[in-house]
This record gives C-alpha cells, sequence and structure tokens, in this order.
C-alpha cells in the first residue's frame, strides 16, 4: 500500500490576509487597561504607554496610582546674590504629555531645603549662566531648557493626570548628610502641621553572624542612660539629628502644597528618597485638612512651621537584634505636639513606623526606660 505524502495547504502556514488586521488588543475593555496602567504606575513608563497609541493617550491621564522617581539634579549658580550656595532643581525632562525621565546631576555643595524648592517649584526665574551651562526660560509652565532640551518638574507633570488617588514620589537621595557607618532614619506625618514623627539613630551599625555573639565592651547595661551620654556629645548629637529631620519633613511637607491643592482626588501620598533615610505620610484626611486649613509657614524658610513638641527617647548602649544587626548607641525618638489629644502613652504607632531589621530595634528600643523632653516651636 502506497503512503502519499501531501504538504498543508497555505491556509494553514499563513494566515488570510484580514486576520492579520485584527488587533486583539483593542478588545480589552477600557477597565482592564487601566488596571495594567495602574500596575505600571511608574510616570516615566506611563509617558511611553501614551505615545503607543491614541487610545492609551487617553487612558494614561486618568491612572490613580503613580509614581515619580526623580533622579535628576540640574545645579544652577544664581550669581545674582554673591552670598548665595549652588542650588539644584531636580526636573523631569518630559517625551509626551505624560512622561517624565530624570537624569542625575550634581554640582556643587547644595543646600538641601533650596534642592527641595526647586524640585518641587512650578516656575523658576531666570538666572545669569552658570558653570553647568544652565539656561532656565521665563515660561508660565515652569519649563527650563538645557542642551535643547525641555524639562518640567514634577508639579507640571502630574497636571496630566485627573484622577490620583495614590501617589509616590521618590527623591534621589536624603537631605541629610551622614558619616558612613552612622544609622539615621525618619518618618513623620503631617496634616497642617506635623501630627507624629519617629527618627530611629545608630552612632555605628555593625552587620554580624546572628549566630556569633559580640561582646558588648563589658558595659553594664541597666536601662538607664550612662552619664558618658552627656558629657561626650552623645546627647548634642541626637539633638542635631532630631532638629534636622524635622527641618527635612517640614522642608518636604511645604513644598507639597501645589500638588495636594490641585489633586483633589488624592487619598495617599508618600515622599521618600532613595537612600529610606526619610519618609513623609499623609492620608486621606490628613490632605483634606492641609485643604481646609492653611499650613503656617516659617519665617526664616520655605518650610512648614514645626510646633512645640513633646518627645519620648529611648536609648540603648549596645543593641544587638535577632539578625545579627547591632546598633551602637541606639536611640529611638517619638515626637507629638504639645498640644496633641492622643494619648501619650500609646507607643504601639512608634514601633511599627519602619521595616525591618529596624522595626524590631524599635520594639525592642521601646520597652527600655523612657525619657521625656520638651522642644519650643521653630
Amino acid at each position: 500500500m502506497d503512503v502519499i505524502l501531501r504538504s498543508d495547504p497555505p491556509s494553514r502556514i499563513y494566515p488570510e490576509p484580514e486576520t492579520l488586521e485584527i488587533d486583539h488588543f483593542d478588545r480589552l475593555p477600557d477597565a482592564i487597561l487601566l488596571l495594567v496602567f495602574n500596575k505600571i504606575g511608574d510616570v516615566k513608563a506611563l509617558g511611553r504607554c501614551c505615545v503607543v497609541s491614541k487610545r492609551f493617550h487617553s487612558l494614561v491621564p486618568q491612572v490613580d496610582n503613580v509614581v515619580v522617581r526623580v533622579d535628576c539634579v540640574i545645579s544652577d549658580d544664581d550669581s545674582s546674590s554673591p552670598s548665595s550656595d549652588k542650588r539644584r532643581s531636580v526636573t523631569a525632562v518630559a517625551a509626551g504629555p505624560v512622561s517624565a525621565i530624570f537624569r542625575l546631576v550634581f554640582g556643587g555643595i547644595v543646600k538641601p531645603i533650596q534642592a527641595l524648592g526647586q524640585f518641587l517649584g512650578t516656575k523658576r526665574s531666570c538666572a545669569t549662566a552658570s558653570s553647568s551651562s544652565l539656561s532656565i526660560s521665563g515660561d508660565d509652565d515652569g519649563e527650563i531648557a538645557q542642551g535643547g532640551v525641555t524639562h518640567h518638574s514634577p508639579t507640571q507633570v502630574l497636571k496630566n493626570f485627573n484622577e490620583i488617588r495614590y501617589l509616590r514620589i521618590e527623591l534621589p537621595s536624603g537631605e541629610l548628610g551622614i558619616d558612613d557607618g552612622v544609622l539615621l532614619k525618619w518618618r513623620a506625618e503631617f496634616g497642617s502641621t506635623l501630627d507624629n514623627c519617629v527618627i530611629l539613630g545608630a552612632s555605628s551599625v555593625i552587620h554580624t553572624n546572628p549566630d556569633t555573639a559580640i561582646d558588648p565592651s563589658g558595659a553594664e547595661d541597666n536601662g538607664s542612660i550612662p552619664e558618658s551620654f552627656y558629657t561626650n556629645g552623645g546627647l548634642k548629637l541626637r539633638v542635631v539629628w532630631t532638629i534636622s529631620s524635622l527641618i527635612a519633613a517640614s522642608a518636604r511637607h511645604y513644598l507639597l502644597q501645589p500638588i495636594i491643592a490641585e489633586h483633589k482626588t488624592l487619598g495617599n501620598l508618600l515622599l521618600t528618597d532613595a537612600d529610606g533615610q526619610g519618609v513623609l505620610c499623609m492620608n486621606k484626611d490628613q490632605l483634606e485638612e492641609l485643604r481646609i486649613k492653611p499650613l503656617s509657614a516659617s519665617s526664616a524658610s520655605k518650610r512648614t512651621l514645626v510646633p512645640a513638641l513633646n518627645m519620648r527617647l529611648w536609648y540603648a548602649p549596645h543593641l544587638e537584634l535577632p539578625d545579627g544587626t547591632v546598633l551602637n548607641g541606639a536611640t529611638l525618638v517619638a515626637i507629638r505636639p504639645s498640644e496633641s489629644k492622643k494619648e501619650a502613652c500609646d507607643v504601639s504607632w512608634v514601633s511599627s513606623a519602619f521595616e525591618e531589621p529596624y522595626r524590631t530595634a524599635a520594639k525592642m528600643l521601646v520597652k527600655r526606660r523612657t525619657y521625656c523632653l520638651e522642644m519650643n516651636s521653630f
């Protein structure tokens, strides 16, 4: 019996021409596409999606979960003021109605508060050309031009979004310059003023094997602050950490005003940094409070006025965590306004302020002896 081999008809190998013209992606409803875009979140990626098609272009502004990662700092030297330091302005390069690409350029010595101001500001005045060859346009929309590329501040970029509910802005680094090996983290919540702040610091951090015991220098630890803490500059350093963290937090809060005022749908706002140094949080009620009750600004600089404070401090000369991390000179400071009506003895919010392993460190520290301090408004 002979076997005859037949080749498949061409139609099985090559689809019909009309089949090629069908874009099955277009069959997806808008609600599904918005779910995908919300999972993306990143402004730069959404900007690229925006130029794919007219449909994407119309849907991207409806995204309610947006992440702005800032990694562009362009320095400009305002020579009109002889006493001024070199400043940096953080901008987003606009490649379309929504897209923003960020690059980081550091130059000179920078004041962190000034950097934040230029980062979030939507308008910039003309300045004399600096050594960084930065030219600033006088446009009303807050654009600047450098090397033929148009830049936008995040405030300007976010204007293209109509229904933002969750916004996360990530700065390229923390504002506070600290020595290598030193730990300094803070988390603050604001309404129209400071609601609370938690600061965790340590003079040094050592990562060891959890199975290896470390000798804590033979010092007896009864839970009290040793006398040397007051005489060797330990207390002074903690005060500097506390004030610096509060200034950084209040500066971030002050400069978020334009974004909060414009986006009425915002329900959660997070302003953090790539170093994980500081986090400013605002929930729906706190955002609404700021819209209704204007903040009090500090007369000395562009930041929110810090009210009179009650502070609780915990200290451990040597704190060994279960994962082997060792914090020397570990300090935890919990801060609330003096006029706060919240229960003073409640420390649950303190121990949950940080991610691991520092959450465990906070839980261990709050079990130690508590020291109460007060600070005037500044």
